[in-house]
């Protein structure tokens, strides 16, 4: 079973959709230093726009980004240990997920997220990278 073929069950998808959110607040929120405060301050101005911004872009990111991790995730489910691989391959795992959301980006017709984006992506790679063996556990929860 693919992982996006759990996202039919509306509990399961709000679940994690929530999850995922949490994530996002709790990585933020604990960056420190000047690139901290940058991030911080681009997430407050995009939380401005739409307070639920965050968990709309989640909702309608996350089956893209479940099929891009998919390969990664069946890898490890043949190794016995899914979340310990995922974890271990955060640099292709973020690549995969950077690739989503850049493609969205370039689309994008706002002016105030594409620029808060473009200003914090050399960055972002290391940020996803760091959120990965949190969003392997939530993935993990979600599959059983």
């Amino acid at each position: 079973m693919a992982l996006r073929d759990g996202l039919s069950n509306a509990n399961k998808k709000d679940a994690i959709i929530s999850e995922c959110t949490k994530l996002l607040d709790t990585q933020v929120s604990g960056m420190g230093g000047v690139s901290g405060l940058g991030l911080k301050a681009a997430y407050s101005a995009v939380k401005g726009i739409r307070p639920t911004y965050c968990n709309d872009a989640i909702e309608r990111l996350l089956p893209e980004s479940l099929n891009a991790l998919d390969p990664i995730w069946s890898e490890g489910i043949q190794t016995g240990n899914p979340v310990g691989h995922l974890t271990q391959n955060r640099d292709r795992a973020a690549n995969a997920l950077l690739a989503i959301t850049d493609a969205r980006i370039e689309k994008s017709s706002n002016t105030i997220v594409r620029g808060a984006y473009s200003k914090l992506r050399k960055s972002a790679k290391k940020h996803v990278e760091d959120a990965i063996p949190g969003l392997a556990k939530i993935i993990d929860n979600f599959t059983k």
